[in-house]
């Protein structure tokens, strides 16, 4: 999966419906390189969740209006509202546990 090349606006990222992974980095960073096989490994039971990946970087309004300040930074959403969120990541464990949030915020 690759980054988006035109940013999303956050007003389309709140108004999304259901668990959303948003996925703070840059193609070019070695720790977002190494994160890849440890999200993809999580996301594999969790089919439900959208996942948007977004190049991130200086003057780029949608990192700085949810404060990512290090790559990857991983923001677990459902409904608009932010569940959980990591800080590159070390094992495909955190994240699973963090897509599990997102994913039981939508069973009644």
């Amino acid at each position: 999966m690759e980054y988006c090349e035109i940013e999303p606006l956050r007003a389309d990222i709140d108004a999304v419906e259901g668990p959303l992974l948003l996925e703070f980095g840059a193609p070019w960073c070695t720790h977002c390189q190494a994160a890849q096989p440890l999200i993809a490994s999580a996301l594999a039971d969790h089919s439900s969740v959208l996942r948007i990946k977004v190049e991130d970087g200086q003057g780029r309004p949608l990192g700085r209006s949810f404060r990512v300040k290090l790559w990857p930074t991983l923001v677990f959403m459902h409904h608009g509202k932010e569940i959980d969120r990591l800080v590159r990541p070390a094992d495909a464990i955190a994240i699973k546990l963090a897509l599990e949030k997102i994913d039981s915020a939508s069973r009644p």
